[in-house]
């Protein structure tokens, strides 16, 4: 039986504990399959800003990104406001939201996301410390796997995520017997880019000057701006080490992510 991992009543934030409920009660899709399966000796992690920001290019190959566009574009999906609750970001955008563990496992284990993620070779690790030390240092604790909190997201000419921390959620991994766990690192998967048409969309993040140079007049350094790639996932670490980022305006075409997290104990 696949690892399952619902989410818990949030202890943080009562609308992600609404948006879990209610995707819990939708009937699960018929994901199509995951194929072709891109070869794991071709996953490479690349740091952007170590420990901060990670990719995988070519993660997902470029037909299977064109099935599950085709697939998902028959899912209902919802236009959030365009006017926020107090204290959120403005987000412009269409959304299906389900927990479905059983696809956060396939997506974890057979697209080869887990053998990446658990990978030796990481940049900016100690050498000298174990191989589970530096795991724990760079992902924030002893992964158990993706939430099974599934978000699909879809940006059309004018739609935009505006400047937003994401947050960190406990959650419960069931793996025999139940385990206690937490995010700590956004999954962000892109489907489309300007290969497909899709103009703009591109995620933004927004260094703070270091410590110290803050007030001293020093500018804070030059975004990193992360540039869409079909089948390409985006990793980055959010709760309280999250940088401010955001989605910009997608001008033409329509841009296409499946959104999760990985999922450490704790």
């Amino acid at each position: 039986m696949a690892p399952a991992n619902k989410a818990a009543k949030a202890t943080k934030s009562k609308q992600t504990g609404t948006f879990i409920e209610v995707a819990a009660q939708k009937p699960r899709p018929q994901w199509p399959a995951l194929e072709p399966v891109i070869p794991k000796d071709d996953l490479v992690l690349h740091h952007l800003m170590p420990g901060q920001i990670v990719t995988v290019s070519n993660f997902w190959a470029s037909s299977l990104c064109k099935s599950y566009v085709k697939f998902l574009s028959n899912l209902p999906l919802t236009t959030t406001p365009g006017v926020p609750k107090k204290g959120n970001a403005v987000r412009v955008n269409d959304r299906f939201q389900i927990d479905d563990a059983a696809f956060a496992e396939k997506l974890w284990s057979v697209s080869g996301l887990k053998d990446v993620v658990l990978d030796l070779s990481m940049d900016g690790i100690d050498d000298l410390k174990s191989i589970e030390e530096r795991r724990r240092d760079f992902w924030g604790g002893h992964v158990l796997g993706l939430n099974s909190n599934i978000r699909i997201y879809r940006y059309r000419p004018g739609q935009f995520f505006d400047q937003h921390y994401d947050e960190s959620n406990s959650v419960v991994f069931s793996d025999s017997p139940p385990v206690n766990g937490r995010t700590t690192w956004t999954l962000l998967l892109y489907l489309t880019s300007p290969t497909t048409g899709c103009i703009g969309g591109e995620t933004i993040f927004y260094p703070e000057a270091p410590a110290g140079k803050k007030h001293k007049g020093q500018p804070a350094p030059d975004p990193i701006v992360v540039g869409l790639e079909t089948g390409m996932a985006l990793l980055h670490k959010h709760g309280k080490d999250c940088m401010i980022h955001e989605g910009s305006e997608v001008t033409a075409g329509e841009k296409w992510v499946i959104r999760s997290d990985i999922v450490v104990q704790g």
